[in-house]
């Protein structure tokens, strides 16, 4: 039975890399952010706590201005909170005092296979994780995906 979920983490694995290269994109080479309406608030929130924590790594907490255009959904709400919830100020409405430092976020979280495949774009980098939804919220079911930009 180890070798059947060591499997199904390594597809789930290669499926959130091929996930992550097949988005469609907006004009700024991010893709439009989505999120099922239908993921509980508490696996909203899990998620996106545990992906921004990872964001945090990778930009710095509290660096900068996020530039959100969510989508409304559970998750869309969950990742603004956690946001905050880390330092970043975040906008909604792409408008902000000249001279701030503006980090573009997009984010794109799918179901497959029971599973959630959830992504957070910058300009900068791409995070990528599988979670498995649970009673109390949702955990990780795969390693982080990270991908830097130029």
């Amino acid at each position: 039975m180890p070798i059947s979920r060591s499997f199904r983490s390594l597809a789930a694995a290669v499926t959130l890399v091929v996930f992550l290269s097949g988005c469609q994109t907006l004009g700024s080479g991010l893709v439009a952010s989505n999120a099922p309406a239908d993921i509980s608030g508490p696996a909203a929130t899990s998620i996106a706590g545990d992906m921004v924590s990872r964001l945090a790594e990778h930009v710095g907490p509290g660096g900068g201005t996020i530039a959100l255009n969510q989508d409304g959904s559970p998750f869309g709400q969950a990742l603004e909170s956690a946001l905050k919830g880390w330092g970043y100020a975040v906008v909604t409405d792409q408008k902000t005092d000249s001279g701030t430092t503006i980090v573009p976020l997009a984010y794109v979280v799918e179901p497959f296979e029971g599973q959630v495949l959830a992504r957070l774009s910058t300009s900068g980098v791409e995070l990528g994780r599988a979670f498995e939804i649970t009673a109390k919220g949702a955990s990780p079911a795969s390693p982080l995906s990270v991908m830097r930009r130029g």
